[in-house]
């Protein structure tokens, strides 16, 4: 496909506004989950399950159930999705389910921290990972990140069409490089690897105690697959698509991220996998010698960047969403009249996220309201339940599997998650719950102009 070509449509009436254009099908969808998903965490945080389980078998169950878990937000976002086809996703179900201030507040955090955060976040690790083939001290690794910022944001300005086929190439790009991890793993090492030393492991409470933490390092690296409801309106039959690109990309890469801990274990002693802050490079040396540790990076670096592109291309719809609500700025609503994307919406979110990187505050913005995106994300599920009973007759394209079960299961793992982070870090969460706080005037003064 030509990049150069932008997306265009048909000639229309002068007086007609220019549209979002249905341009992805199922494979772009699934690329975008895929890829949000997958981007540096189950490269480094498997060291930091290991350490806190202490064995294979421990660590491996945090993986199944974490994703698990995952997968059942995903079902549950399923049934939303095919219910509300609509652009901005989860912001669209909370205000169904709950009304304009708490959807406001979710696209609020959103765009503040946990979105844009996420942005800078990545951004920056993939310029820390390019310094493994470019000697740049940490101010070029600043403007590298940015610069990353600024192409992928050039790339969605220009259509939705070219930044589906990014998408679909920089995904199946990594998720090739970790399946040839895998096959490559167990067809050059035989037999696990074994070290003389072990890990301490916990028991009775606090294994409890050890399991949760890990799970949370776990449940950061399955995130991220919300963020394919976001551009329902530039989706073909989204009603079916949606929900398949949910379901069928976060299944995927669970089963994915399985293997590759798998692969781990038998390439590497526990200790190396406990105490390595590179895992994925330690594994790479291991089967290809210097030269896979590169390798490695190099893979980490085409994940990053699907990652930053995916989630570029889906925060916009949610700014996008909200402008059209009169609950934001109003020009994030246009739509560019060659382009036929909500190319205001992508170039503030592109600003922020830059300013972010620029001032080195994203971390601790992140870190702020992480927990309050798990808030949204358990309230979102909990909204399946809720519309079951308040809107029935609503058309369900699609019924979440195991209802009730599967979103009850998944609200309470949300809540525990939630806790735990409060009890754990409590300042973080409180400077988090009062960055959300702050969106409660901004409703009001928005609130006011639209009335």
């Amino acid at each position: 496909m030509n990049l150069a070509k932008p997306d265009t449509a048909p000639p229309v009436a002068a007086a007609e506004q220019p549209q979002l254009l249905r341009a992805l099908g199922l494979w772009e969808t699934t690329a975008i989950v895929m890829g949000i998903m997958i981007g540096s965490a189950i490269f480094i945080v498997p060291a930091e399950v290991t350490r806190e389980v202490g064995s294979e078998r421990a660590a491996l169950g945090v993986w199944i159930i974490s994703g698990a878990l995952s997968l059942f937000g995903a079902l549950s976002f399923a049934e939303l999705a095919s219910m509300f086809p609509q652009a901005g996703g989860q912001y669209v179900y909370l205000r169904e389910a709950y009304g304009h201030l708490v959807s406001f507040l979710c696209g609020w955090t959103f765009f503040l921290a946990v979105q844009s955060g996420g942005i800078s976040t990545v951004a920056v690790g993939f310029a820390q990972y390019l310094a493994d083939f470019f000697p740049i001290n940490s101010v070029q690794q600043k403007v590298a990140g940015s610069l990353a910022i600024v192409v992928l944001t050039a790339i969605n300005y220009r259509g939705v069409r070219g930044a589906g086929w990014v998408q679909s190439v920089l995904t199946g790009a990594k998720v090739g490089a970790m399946v040839a991890l895998v096959a490559l793993g167990f067809a050059l090492v035989h037999g696990p690897a074994r070290g003389a030393l072990k890990l301490p492991t916990p028991a009775g409470w606090g294994f409890l105690s050890s399991f949760g933490v890990a799970m949370v390092a776990a449940l950061w690296a399955y995130d991220g697959w919300n963020n394919g409801t976001f551009a329902a309106d530039e989706v073909k039959s989204p009603e079916r698509n949606i929900p398949l690109g949910l379901i069928l990309g976060t299944a995927a890469v669970v089963v994915i991220y399985i293997l590759v801990i798998l692969v781990y274990y038998h390439v590497l002693p526990l200790l190396t996998v406990a105490h390595s802050p590179r895992v994925a490079a330690e594994a790479g040396t291991r089967l290809f010698g210097r030269s896979g540790a590169h390798w490695v990076s190099l893979a980490i670096i085409v994940a990053m960047l699907g990652c930053v592109n995916g989630m570029i291309l889906a925060g916009a719809r949610v700014y996008y969403a909200m402008a059209r609500d009169g609950l934001f700025f109003r020009w994030c609503g246009n739509v560019h009249p060659k382009y036929h994307t909500p190319h205001l919406s992508l170039l503030f979110q592109a600003a922020w996220a830059i300013l972010l990187v620029l001032l080195g505050t994203y971390e601790q913005l992140f870190t702020f309201v992480i927990f309050a995106g798990w808030i949204f994300y358990a309230l979102a599920a909990l909204g399946v339940i809720i519309l079951r009973h308040t809107r029935p007759n609503l058309p369900r394209p699609y019924r979440v599997s195991g209802y009730p079960f599967v979103p009850a299961i998944f609200v309470l793992a949300a809540a525990v998650f939630i806790l735990n982070t409060i009890v754990a870090r409590p300042l973080e969460s409180g400077i988090g719950a009062g960055i959300v706080a702050l969106g409660i005037p901004a409703y009001l003064i928005w609130k006011r102009k639209g009335a």
